[in-house]
């Protein structure tokens, strides 16, 4: 299965490619990686795999352990994003419901060939 990859820079750009990269199936979240095993194009590159997503849009999390799918309960912040219903005379800080904790779906920390989408950071740059 191809993976599409987001790779981001210091300065800010963003570079978008499609690999057939299975050395990737098995690796985990934060973990580096040379370049080779994203493209032969990028040799002498070092990365780190910042985030993923997979065919559904269930974000990957850094404390769930394995490749599945698990329910866990989130505060705000990686993947809870929730608005207030009402925000009526008195507005809440920053639209952050206070107190507020959901049980959401998110996937596990290792690469599996469910994985639609890999964001790598750029660490060491190569010669291209």
């Amino acid at each position: 299965m191809a993976f599409k990859i987001n790779i981001s820079q210091k300065n800010g750009k963003t570079f978008k490619l499609e690999s057939e990269g299975n050395s990737l199936v098995g690796k985990a979240l934060h973990e580096k990686i040379t370049g080779q095993e994203v493209s032969p194009d990028l040799a002498g590159y070092e990365f780190e795999i910042t985030g993923t997503s997979d065919k559904s849009g269930f974000t990957t999390m850094k404390d769930v352990e394995g490749i599945g799918l698990k329910k866990v309960l989130l505060t705000y912040g990686k993947g809870l994003k929730k608005k207030p219903k009402r925000e009526g005379k008195f507005k809440l800080s920053k639209n952050r419901p206070k107190g507020l904790r959901m049980r959401r779906t998110v996937r596990g920390k290792i690469i599996s060939p469910d994985i639609a989408q890999i964001n790598l950071k750029t660490i060491t740059e190569g010669s291209k």
